[in-house]
């Protein structure tokens, strides 16, 4: 368990962390990882707006597609040293969402091949708080719609929170050198579903 009471998966300890992968996505729906060293649907800017207006993004559609990347760099207007950065981000995010992906079904016994051709979505998320509105929610209570997230926390700030196994609340505390992955609705179903059939 990490400090924040979140499961820890050790990406390096296959298969050994598979028993505790599949608990920590039925029990939590969430789990941390080691830092791996080896946006919604669309892409672009998206301002603040009236049910967040604490939150804006930039996004990126397609991580896993090298012309989507290509693209959003020249629609930055990247210089080549920034596009270099954000061509290997890119790579290393996608390949680190896949490895996840494909231990995770392998823990619930399935193919672990299954998201290679799924789409990888890439945003960057600011919180613009105030003296006046710390404390108060950065975006509306949701759940993730994709299969899952991975979050990179600022190592200083912390204000996640995720509900634990028994309905309550908790605070998620930033751990550095380390990343959040958190289940996503499509994951959720997976999990639950495979749990009802083992």
């Amino acid at each position: 368990m990490g400090e924040s009471g979140v499961p820890v998966i050790d990406l390096h300890e296959f298969p050994g962390q598979y028993e505790k992968l599949r608990r920590a996505c039925v029990e939590w729906g969430c789990f941390r990882i080691n830092r791996n060293i080896d946006v919604i649907a669309g892409s672009g800017y998206m301002a603040p707006s009236k049910v967040n207006p604490l939150y804006e993004a930039l996004g990126l559609y397609d991580i896993g597609s090298s012309q989507a990347v290509e693209t959003f760099c020249a629609q930055l207007d990247a210089s080549p040293y920034q596009r270099e950065v954000i061509e290997m981000y890119a790579k290393a995010i996608h390949g680190a969402a896949m490895d996840i992906a494909r231990k995770l079904a392998e823990s619930m016994g399935l193919n672990g091949n299954l998201f290679e051709s799924w789409i990888s979505q890439f945003r960057i998320n600011k919180y613009s708080f105030t003296p006046e509105t710390i404390g108060s929610s950065g975006v509306q209570i949701h759940t993730d719609s994709g299969f899952l997230t991975i979050l990179q926390d600022d190592e200083n700030v912390g204000g996640l929170e995720v509900m634990d196994p028994s309905g309550v609340y908790i605070e998620v505390d930033p751990s550095p050198g380390t990343l959040l992955v958190n289940l996503g609705d499509i994951a959720t179903v997976i999990t639950e579903f495979l749990h009802l059939v083992i």
